[in-house]
């Protein structure tokens, strides 16, 4: 089942008797107070605002990284606050950077719940094709109906099973952050730089159309085709990244192309939380 919704298959969704819930999911990791802030000024009409940094992780421990997926029974009711239940589709949105937005529904088919879609575009290409913001706040409705939970153990995987994998000929890991972060040049966030053993390196940034998300987040379908050629095989791939967020963009990307994957949420900042896993440095 696809995981993006174009800008006009979401206006048919609104003028439709459909139930429905759009949540606005922007942030930035080093502006706290980005995403209530762009709320405030501007978002989709009826839209609700999810806390990326609260609704969706869990607080750090030892391990699971920076951003730890929240856990499932706080999850499902953060989720029925909003009125959500197992007949409602789900839309997400961002500034048209996935991130944010491709995290929230990862974690709701985490739980087994799918009929999630991310706007592509955000809610750049929203206003661009004519779309109707508002500034007021939206309080939901919490839902009192059934919120079905069929967990899918097989999308998601942990440092254990990551760790079983390196060097395995019939296994791609993917590290979506930068490639001077990858290379171990630099490392802003995490006390150690480098990769995870193996590890290709695909910038998550490298697909997104910046200059213009007037219709679309990504470029061209033959950009991407053409970015993740050796990608197309038979092999298990692996994503991650520092948090388990950025990650969502190149996921969504081979989504896109149909390309299976498995992500690793707790990503590079759980792997190095480990001290016996060995990081590498430069290219492989």
């Amino acid at each position: 089942m696809k995981k993006l919704i174009s800008v006009n298959e979401l206006f048919e969704l609104l003028n439709s008797d459909k139930k429905y819930v759009v949540l606005d999911c922007r942030f930035d990791l080093m502006n706290k107070t980005y995403g209530i802030d762009s709320y405030k000024k501007a978002h989709i009409k009826g839209a609700f605002l999810v806390d990326i940094e609260n609704d969706l992780a869990e607080k750090p421990g030892i391990h699971g990284g920076r951003h730890p997926f929240t856990k499932t029974d706080r999850f499902v009711e953060i989720i029925k606050s909003f009125g959500i239940d197992n007949d409602t589709i789900v839309i997400t949105y961002d500034d048209g950077d996935l991130q944010g937005a491709g995290r929230l529904v990862y974690q709701l088919n985490s739980i087994g719940f799918d009929n999630a879609r991310v706007l592509d575009g955000g809610i750049t290409a929203y206003i661009h094709n004519g779309g109707e913001v508002e500034s007021k706040e939206n309080i939901p409705t919490k839902s009192e109906n059934n919120l079905d939970i069929k967990p899918k153990n097989d999308m998601i995987v942990n440092m254990n099973y990551v760790k079983s994998k390196l060097y395995d000929e019939n296994t791609i890991l993917i590290d979506s952050r930068s490639n001077p972060r990858y290379l171990g040049l630099e490392e802003p966030v995490d006390k150690v730089a480098g990769h995870i053993p193996s590890a290709k390196n695909f910038f998550f940034m490298d697909i997104l159309n910046i200059d213009d998300m007037r219709n679309s987040s990504f470029k061209s379908d033959d950009f991407l085709r053409e970015h993740f050629a050796s990608l197309f095989n038979n092999k298990e791939k692996i994503v991650y990244c520092g948090s388990g967020i950025s990650l969502m963009v190149n996921a969504l990307a081979l989504d896109k192309l149909g390309i299976d994957y498995k992500i690793y949420p707790g990503s590079f900042s759980d792997w190095i939380s480990y001290d016996e896993n060995e990081v590498m440095t430069g290219e492989e």
